[in-house]
């Protein structure tokens, strides 16, 4: 039985045309609990797209204010918001978008100490950050937990993703340990342009409702990587490792680590 008001019928109303989502899905969208971490680039479009879509429960994590420079691709906050918390801008647009949603704020930053707690009440996780640090954080907290995980990374012109779920290849069997620190510039230091933001995080809302809905096939085993300069799309296979120092038979890391570096997350494709 669903109890969907005349306002949500209209509103999810190109949702529930699909075959493939219907009042079903559109069901188990509202009943989903999705944590989006950071409120930058990437999380920005996350966000707004689960709460236009009317994902139930959306939580969103970051610690920072919202600065000038972050207007130019972190599309959730506007000009009057600097100086703000970004997960206070990130709510109220949000809630504009669509008030049947429930939004859960957290200005902190993802620590080893907090992840497991943050992360125990949601049934899918985006990984919204741009620094090696918390990306094997949240791959580790997700991993140890169970949970379903979305990564993205951008840099210059260039994204990345997969989607994890329980089995499949992890960050950790792609990329062993952070590398080196200052091996990879920061955003900061080498620049992103702007509207990858948005194409990959659309990307990784995408996953986020397919997950929710159990449409269509996940990128999981995959690694999705794309060059704006040329538009260029490609798929790379990968596997689960049973050597994976965190999801392999005999792990090597059993407690949530801090690691020192902030680094964006991509290097050009073909030293992926």
């Amino acid at each position: 039985m669903f109890d969907f008001t005349e306002e949500e019928l209209e509103r999810y109303s190109r949702h529930i045309l699909l075959q493939d989502v219907g009042v079903e899905g559109q069901e188990k969208i509202r009943n989903g609990k999705v944590l989006v971490v950071g409120a930058g680039g990437l999380g920005a479009p996350v966000a707004l797209y689960l709460a236009a879509a009317g994902v139930g429960t959306i939580g969103i994590i970051d610690g920072d204010n919202v600065d000038l420079s972050n207007l130019q691709r972190q599309v959730i906050h506007f000009t009057e918001d600097v100086g703000k918390a970004k997960v206070l801008s990130a709510k109220e647009k949000m809630l504009a978008i669509n008030p049947n949603v429930k939004v859960n704020a957290y200005k902190d930053l993802l620590m080893a100490d907090n992840a497991a707690e943050i992360i125990k009440d949601y049934d899918f996780v985006v990984d919204g950050t741009d620094n090696f640090p918390v990306k094997f954080l949240i791959n580790d907290a997700c991993v140890m937990a169970g949970k379903p995980f979305s990564h993205g990374g951008i840099l210059r012109f260039e994204g990345q993703t997969f989607t994890h779920i329980p089995g499949s290849a992890c960050y950790r069997c792609m990329f062993k340990t952070p590398p080196p620190a200052g091996l990879v510039p920061t955003c900061s230091q080498a620049g992103v342009l702007g509207a990858i933001a948005g194409m990959l995080g659309t990307i990784q809302a995408a996953e986020t409702l397919k997950y929710l809905t159990g449409v269509g096939e996940l990128l999981t085993n995959k690694l999705l990587t794309f060059n704006a300069k040329t538009m260029d799309f490609r798929k790379i296979n990968v596997r689960h490792r049973d050597t994976c120092p965190i999801c392999g038979t005999n792990p090597t890391v059993h407690e949530l680590i801090d690691y020192e570096q902030g680094v964006c997350d991509i290097k050009s494709h073909k030293k992926s």
